[in-house]
Order: structure tokens, then C-alpha cells, then sequence
């Protein structure tokens, strides 16, 4: 692990971040290693890759994907990191006491035997505010044949819920959420993937 290069995509909001780190994973031959909330909107994901060419393309896609969704991104390439650097974040995961999520989002959180179906669309609907978000769950579960992933908060009442089903009921669904939101909070993004990578599910609740 030491001669691997490391790579850091920070951007704003786990709904873009989740697409931004997907589309990093589909750019190039890369590893997923977490995701890290700051405890306000921003967001750290890790990468590792054996080629320092693959990984800073991948990188810059994913950059890329952050501004097209209208957020802030930066990324930065490692090459070579001491190895303690991998110590960071290798002590175990907690639920975070000031805002009730997971202080990491890592692939090792699940059980490695879960099923994972990415033929099946993830929705992905972030507000700020908890009741906010309550409202819009049961009106997306109400819209479609959806099932409900779960739910994650990266501080600052940024709550996210995660929802599955095929890319029509998935659309319907956000749709219904966003609109229930009405005045109890603020809408962050509704998104789509169509197709998720698998790393990427390895990081969210079963």
C-alpha cells in the first residue's frame, strides 16, 4: 500500500459527492476508500490507485462532475505517501456525537457478503433540515415502487436518504420528495445513477 499513490476529492454535499465519486470510479482503475464529512457541507473521498496516471484523470473527472452539479471541488495527488499517512484512518469507525452520522463512510462499515444490485438506479435526496427531509421520505415511498437504502447526516442538519428501485421510480420518487419539502427546510440536489458502481454501494447502508 505504501507505493501507491493517494488521491483527494473534496467537494460540498454527500448527494453531489456520491455522483462525483461514482463517476471517479467509472474514469479510471482506482480503489474507493472513504468518504470523510467535515462536520458542515464538506466532504473528503479517498481514493489509492497503482497508476499515477489513471488516478489523476479519474480525479479531474470527478472534479469536473462537482462543478457541472454546481458545487465547489478541489483535488489533490499524492504520489508515493509515507506510510503513516494510512493510519488516519484506519482506527475504528463511531457515530459522530455532534451530528449523529458516521465520522467516516467506509466500504469495511457492511457486512462484505450484502448483495449488491447495480442494475438497480440509487436516488439520492439531501436537505437541511431533519423534519425536512422525514416529510419528503414518506411521500417519496408513497410516489413509487422505491425501497428506502437508508439514511446518513454529515453535520450542520445536512441529512441524506437513499432510495433504490428502477431509473423511472427512482426519478418519480425524488420528484414527489422535492416537492413535500415545501417550506420545513431546504432542498440541497436530488440525484440519479442510473447504474452505481459497486464501491460506491459498499459505502451506504444496506
Amino acid at each position: 500500500m505504501a507505493d501507491s499513490a493517494l488521491g483527494y476529492l473534496e467537494t460540498a454535499f454527500l448527494s453531489i459527492t456520491a455522483v462525483a465519486a461514482d463517476r471517479v470510479l467509472k474514469a479510471g482503475n482506482v480503489t474507493l476508500l472513504g468518504f470523510e464529512p467535515t462536520g458542515n457541507e464538506m466532504i473528503c473521498v479517498r481514493f489509492s490507485g497503482a497508476s499515477i496516471a489513471d488516478l489523476e484523470s479519474a480525479l479531474a473527472s470527478g472534479e469536473a462532475e462537482a462543478k457541472r452539479l454546481g458545487t465547489t471541488a478541489k483535488s489533490a495527488l499524492l504520489t508515493r505517501p509515507h506510510a503513516s499517512l494510512h493510519h488516519l484512518n484506519d482506527q475504528p469507525n463511531f457515530i459522530n456525537p455532534l451530528y449523529g452520522g458516521r465520522d467516516e463512510l467506509r466500504p469495511t462499515d457492511f457486512p462484505v457478503n450484502r448483495t449488491m444490485n447495480t442494475n438497480q438506479a440509487i436516488g439520492i435526496l439531501e436537505t437541511q433540515g431533519l423534519t425536512a427531509i422525514l416529510q419528503a421520505t414518506d411521500a417519496m415511498l408513497k410516489a413509487a415502487n422505491v425501497e428506502l437504502v437508508g439514511k446518513e447526516k454529515i453535520g450542520a442538519a445536512y441529512v441524506t436518504i437513499i432510495i433504490r428501485g428502477d431509473v423511472a421510480a427512482v426519478k418519480a420518487a425524488l420528484e414527489a420528495g422535492e416537492q413535500a419539502v415545501g417550506n420545513l427546510g431546504k432542498v440541497i440536489a436530488a440525484q440519479v445513477i442510473a447504474r452505481p458502481h459497486e464501491s460506491l454501494l459498499r459505502l451506504l447502508p444496506s
